[in-house]
């Protein structure tokens, strides 16, 4: 039989209900028939991740590499916009040095 997939938001969820004592452990888990020890997996990589938890790292990077290409464009746009005003401005001046 294969495991049960919660979702991001139920996890967090369960973990606030027992962090804000709303909840024991023990009453989460027989409430949504988990085990103490999938509590405790949830818990150290909320620990270990920080907001990152329970994202799927490959869907994160891609989203991470997507990012970086679309930075690396803009700056790409910056630099021939700078060189263009930089030739721009070396123009006026040498026309304006020359009347």
């Amino acid at each position: 039989m294969p495991g049960r997939t919660h979702s991001r938001e139920f996890k967090l969820e369960v973990l606030e209900q027992i962090e804000r004592k709303q909840k024991t452990t023990a009453q989460v888990c027989r409430e949504h028939q988990l085990s103490p020890s999938l509590i405790h997996r949830w818990r150290k990589e909320v620990e270990m991740r920080g907001g990152a938890a329970f994202t799927d790292m490959k869907t994160a990077d891609q989203a991470l590499e997507r990012r970086i290409a679309e930075l690396e464009r803009y700056c790409g746009q910056l630099a021939l916009e700078n060189t263009v005003l930089k030739k721009s401005l070396a123009n006026d001046r040498t026309r304006s040095g020359s009347k």
